[in-house]
């Protein structure tokens, strides 16, 4: 193997997968990806056995072949070359040079590297970059970090016929939810799978500059392709809850509320609170809601807001962050909060939806 390659092309394409490559010893080979490099161009390869991307490089090609490039250490040395740079396959060693720089490192074979998935025969769904980027900011943030129920971890793609595309994201104590209607969409079935949290965060690095995205399900992975490059993800097996029966209906209590008013408010409040789950006390009452946190040892906060707010005066408990993080992803200036009984759950949306999808969100309460 031998080519010429410029340095902005790869070194933003090694900077995409550091996250993706494998940085404990228990397989050597995936702290590594693959470079396989053909007559008429190549592409570079990295996999956790989870997730899988392939992404296209353009090079001027001295010579085929293909090896297994150490990632974290070949993206260092690339980061400190010139624009120029050349790279040797000889035997087990790549050699790169840049200028007056020469670096020699040490490859494995490329035999070792983990076979793509197959994933059989899929019908490919196409979607906007900016629906995609839109269901996951919305969503993932409530999503499981390490919840035993490992589903939770992940988030749920439910394509329901003929032409739904909802997402959603929850961790027990919150829910989030997105749904949109997909023009031209026209599915025959309903179908879920539920994709990890991990990987579609290292796919959000790659729906920045491009339009479309296709998405084609298998029977253990979900396909992602965008501009040449190719996104592989595991599902993630398990009963994800019934988001539909989580979501309540009949909260009597309404209160319209400036989003950006209530954060300020809460992060205010929540400084004396943050040793203790974060935990608010809020009042509503007359137009007005009262944000109370207290320390034992620290101190006490309030804090009071006007509000649109005509029900009977109710007082609940909130984790702030988690009510923060809900009230962040309001599109509108204004969010709708309806509430019910202090231990019961408590919705959240926008005052008024935008036109291409719905955002709904669901906050269980704390015992103050």
């Amino acid at each position: 193997m031998h080519l010429m390659i410029k340095k902005a092309e790869i070194q933003e394409k090694i900077s995409k997968i550091q996250n993706i490559v494998e940085k404990k010893n228990i397989m050597p080979v995936l702290n590594h990806f693959l470079m396989n490099i053909a007559d008429e161009g190549g592409y570079i390869l990295a996999t956790d056995l989870e997730t899988a991307v392939k992404q296209p490089i353009n090079v001027e090609v001295l010579q085929a072949g293909q090896a297994c490039i150490p990632a974290r250490k070949f993206y260092e040395i690339i980061k400190e070359l010139e624009d120029e740079i050349e790279l040797t396959l000889q035997e087990k060693w790549l050699r790169i040079q840049s200028g007056r720089s020469n670096f020699r490192l040490a490859v494995l074979d490329a035999s070792e590297f983990p076979v793509w998935p197959q994933i059989g025969d899929t019908s490919k769904i196409n979607f906007s970059r900016d629906l995609i980027l839109t269901a996951l900011d919305k969503t993932i943030y409530a999503s499981g970090d390490a919840d035993a129920r490992y589903f939770l971890n992940g988030l749920l793609f439910h394509l329901k016929a003929p032409n739904e595309f909802t997402v959603v994201g929850t961790d027990g104590h919150r829910l989030a939810l997105f749904r949109s209607v997909i023009e031209g969409l026209d599915l025959r079935e309903d179908r879920k799978v539920i994709l990890s949290k991990k990987s579609l965060n290292e796919l959000r690095k790659f729906l920045t500059d491009i339009d479309k995205v296709s998405i084609s399900i298998g029977k253990t992975h979900v396909m992602f392709e965008m501009d040449g490059i190719t996104f592989l993800t595991r599902m993630i097996e398990g009963n994800y809850p019934d988001y539909e029966v989580v979501i309540p209906k009949n909260n009597d209590k309404v209160a319209i509320v400036d989003k950006n008013f209530l954060i300020a408010s809460l992060k205010r409040v929540s400084v004396l609170s943050r040793e203790r789950q974060n935990a608010v006390r809020t009042e509503w009452k007359d137009d007005l809601v009262v944000l109370t946190s207290s320390d034992p040892e620290l101190g006490e906060a309030v804090d009071e807001l006007a509000v649109d707010y005509q029900s009977e005066a109710f007082v609940v408990g909130f984790n702030a962050k988690y009510l923060i993080d809900a009230l962040e992803r309001v599109s509108s200036d204004k969010a709708k909060i309806t509430m019910s009984e202090p231990e019961k759950a408590v919705y959240i949306t926008d005052d008024t939806n935008p036109k291409s999808f719905v955002y709904e969100s669901v906050v269980m309460p704390l015992r103050l």
